[in-house]
């Protein structure tokens, strides 16, 4: 998750504990749907609370809207289909919620749609942009972290109503209300998110998606208070929206990050830090949760996820959930800074899982496989050190290696 805000921030870690669905209390809207495929497998019961709002034609109308984008590859009209339901059936279930976590689910796939999204070959990009953005709703906003997790974190989902379509792994700009205090008269700057779900969303039906933001709190280093004045400005706006909200919105931007489909059996280790996991849940999704046409994954999956302690780690649940349905194809190593310590006794940051297994990783990546980082700048330095030790260690150049695994197409970050 790229947040372009202050650097004397608090850091980044979170927690998705997916079976604590609560409902917002300025909305009886749809809720727990958005949090697990729970949600929409056809072969087990859906976790939904719904009331009287236009946000229920997401999963419950049927619809036939021509889209046309401002991108050659995306000028086509797509035909969306969704399941249907009248309203008065919805009605019954207003105030009504049916909860089941990921673990009791299926282990089956999830029907997507509309399924026209899989036949542009180019991913869609900047088809707004900040002089003509985008304006879209949010559909909910929850918090996701423990009680023990340092800050707050909030995973949102915003209804574009198929009018802003994405890839995985690209990013959404947001633009906060308010005037810009540098530029006087002007709007906000324009602060980039990784998108948490796939291009279908959390509903699997191609109008919503997701951002996991973290609220960027200020604290004065002499008082110790918070000082508001210095917040982020746009992390706090999103955290402190209620369902109906209007939000303007840029992009989708992003190749960096696209995750590569030419080879379903290829290897993808995927390193992040707190907020930074967002675009893996989109790619694990698409992965494992969602039945997607002209493409099964027969490949390796592995995530490194760093974060301070239990009650920070985001979608546990849901990569539990791969993890037990999908052994030989996930893998998935936590590091816990303020739980664990590394074999010299210090803190267990992610870097010091990726030496743990630096071998296995090395070997990966000499056949083929794509890695990813994403997550705080900070990172960096300190995986970059391992690997050039570990490299050195094997009687190789790391600058050498780094280069070709750049020239192959297999490095990929995005770091804020």
């Amino acid at each position: 998750m790229r947040q372009l805000e202050s650097s004397k921030r608090e850091e980044k870690g979170e927690a998705w504990p997916l079976r604590r669905f609560r409902r917002n209390s300025s909305s009886s809207s749809l809720r727990s749907l958005t949090m697990s495929h729970a949600a929409v497998s056809q072969a087990a019961a859906v976790s939904v609370s719904i009331g009287n709002e236009p946000s229920l034609r997401r999963s419950i109308f049927k619809q036939n809207n021509s889209i046309s984008f401002n991108s050659n590859s995306w000028s086509s009209s797509l035909a969306l289909n969704q399941r249907t339901t009248s309203i008065r059936e919805a009605k019954r279930y207003t105030n009504t919620t049916i909860c089941m976590s990921v673990q009791q689910t299926s282990s089956s796939k999830v029907t997507v749609s509309p399924i026209e999204l899989e036949d542009p070959k180019d991913p869609p990009l900047n088809l707004y942009k900040p002089k003509a953005s985008y304006t879209a709703k949010i559909v909910s906003v929850e918090r996701v972290v423990g009680p023990k997790a340092p800050g707050e974190t909030c995973h949102i989902v915003i209804d574009h109503d198929g009018n802003l379509p994405y890839w995985e792994g690209q990013s959404y700009g947001v633009i906060p209300p308010g005037e810009n205090p540098k530029k006087p008269g002007a709007p906000h700057n324009v602060r980039l998110y990784s998108i948490a779900s796939t291009r279908y969303g959390d509903f699997l039906d191609g109008k919503t998606a997701s951002l996991c933001v973290r609220r960027a709190v200020y604290y004065d280093p002499e008082t110790g208070k918070e000082d508001p004045s210095k917040n982020g400005v746009c992390s706090n706006f999103l955290c402190d929206s209620k369902p109906g909200d209007k939000i303007q919105i840029t992009g989708p931007s992003g190749k960096v990050m696209l995750l590569p489909e030419s080879d379903p059996n290829a290897t993808h280790i995927m390193i992040a830090t707190g907020t930074g996991v967002a675009p893996y849940r989109g790619y694990l999704r698409r992965l494992f949760m969602e039945n997607v046409p002209n493409y099964k994954f027969g490949g390796l999956a592995w995530l490194f996820l760093g974060v301070a302690n239990t009650d920070s780690l985001l979608y546990d649940d849901e990569f539990t959930k791969y993890l037990k349905d999908h052994p030989e194809n996930f893998r998935f190593d936590k590091a816990l800074s303020r739980e664990e310590k590394n074999k010299k006794g210090g803190k267990m940051y992610v870097q010091d899982k990726i030496e743990e297994y630096s071998d296995e990783i090395f070997k990966l990546l000499d056949n083929g496989a794509h890695i990813y980082f994403c997550g705080l700048k900070g990172m960096m330095p300190g995986i970059q050190d391992t690997l050039k030790r570990v490299a050195e260690e094997r009687g190789e150049s790391w600058d050498l290696k780094l280069s070709q695994l750049r020239k192959n197409k297999q490095w990929h970050v995005e770091v804020y």
